[in-house]
């Protein structure tokens, strides 16, 4: 979820402990990004390159896009050319499934009237599964100015066309250097590891909803703030495959993030970043997801939402967890400019444990964004 920031304010990456102001190394940095964002094309099979005017229906009244319309849009670039290379070699024909999105910073917000060019490439692959970076230029075409407004790391696996739980091989990429295949397979095993560690968490029972006629619940608590949508996967959803597209869960994720934490500080919001979004499971068309958003740890300038996706069908009781992340927001004042969050009131063992843990993740990244700072 965007909220509305005027042109002339900073950006959320400058935002004191939740993004780190760029150094003039950095913003070099981001200006070879722009650069090589620009220049990439369809000049080989492992790039593509995708572009559409930011209209209306993208964004909030006041017409700054909405974050899960970004995220769905580097999803959608990253399933096109992790299929066409995964297709490129003779045998089933697949379609690339989306498994996991690495934490995603949001650098600059995007207007209507803007065009965004979504920039996909394939940096490595494994025997299954491979990576795809995502670049995203925000355009002004009335002035030709442009901006690196996202960046992104997903990875895919190959799933047959046949047979939907069949994963197929993924066809070697070239590499500039022998450093560069090193980096990814280092990259591979890290996200390999981080995704079982979060298996845990994926049979945890999220509290039911606030029932209306139940007293109310303390404001800035957890119970206070916690939100959840339900929508029914429909065809307009799903790939090729009949399961959801994860783009449409990560644009439903954000909303639901958004709701949180408005509710919790009454304010405009807007999303600094989004931690690794891991999909357990597939979600098939005709299933009911139920997407839950809670509070989880709260810094001076920051909130920490934890997003979990439930799904069931329709006709079946079952339910399993599909798809978790945590999203950061910011709270904005009046004049839209970056103001303190209300403290979160904590109850209970179970909420003062994953404080502790939201708080460690948030020092983890700060620490990250110091050193990546001094490189």
């Amino acid at each position: 979820m965007r909220c509305f920031r005027p042109r002339s304010s900073k950006p959320a990456a400058e935002v004191e402990d939740v993004l780190e102001q760029l150094q003039p190394s950095q913003s070099q940095q981001v200006s070879r990004d722009v650069r090589d964002a620009v220049g990439a094309g369809a000049q080989q099979d492992s790039n593509h390159q995708l572009s559409r005017i930011m209209r209306p229906d993208d964004a909030n009244i006041v017409g700054n896009v909405h974050g899960g319309i970004i995220l769905k849009m580097i999803e959608e670039a990253g399933c096109i050319v992790g299929t066409r290379h995964c297709n490129a070699q003779n045998g089933d024909r697949c379609m690339a499934a989306l498994v996991r999105v690495e934490k995603t910073e949001f650098l600059f917000p995007m207007f209507i009237g803007e065009v965004a060019h979504v920039t996909a490439e394939i940096t490595y692959a494994s025997k299954h599964s491979l990576e795809v970076q995502v670049k995203v230029l925000a355009e002004n075409i009335l002035t030709g100015a442009k901006k690196l407004a996202n960046k992104a790391a997903l990875w895919y696996v190959p799933c047959s066309l046949q047979n939907v739980n069949k994963v197929t091989d993924v066809p070697p990429i070239k590499y500039a250097s022998q450093e560069q295949e090193e980096q990814g397979r280092k990259r591979y095993e890290a996200q390999k590891l981080e995704r079982l560690e979060t298996k845990a968490r994926t049979e945890e029972v999220v509290p039911p909803p606030p029932n209306p006629e139940d007293p109310p619940k303390e404001q800035h608590t957890v119970g206070f703030s916690q939100s959840s949508l339900i929508h029914l996967v429909g065809p307009s959803d799903c790939t090729l495959h009949h399961y959801v597209h994860g783009g449409v869960t990560m644009k439903l994720m954000d909303e639901v993030a958004g709701i949180v934490s408005v509710r919790h500080c009454n304010s405009n919001v807007v999303t600094a970043s989004v931690d690794a979004i891991n999909f357990h499971r597939k979600i098939n068309k005709g299933c009911v997801v139920t997407v839950t958003g809670r509070l989880t740890f709260i810094s001076n300038k920051s909130m920490e939402i934890e997003v979990l996706v439930d799904a069931s069908s329709l006709v079946e009781p079952d339910k399993y967890r599909a798809v978790s992340a945590f999203f950061t927001f910011m709270s904005l004042d009046k004049d839209n400019k970056p103001q303190p969050v209300p403290p979160l009131k904590i109850d209970g063992e179970e909420e003062q444990r994953r404080f502790k843990e939201g708080e460690a993740r948030y020092n983890q990244n700060k620490a990250k964004r110091l050193a990546d700072k001094k490189q």
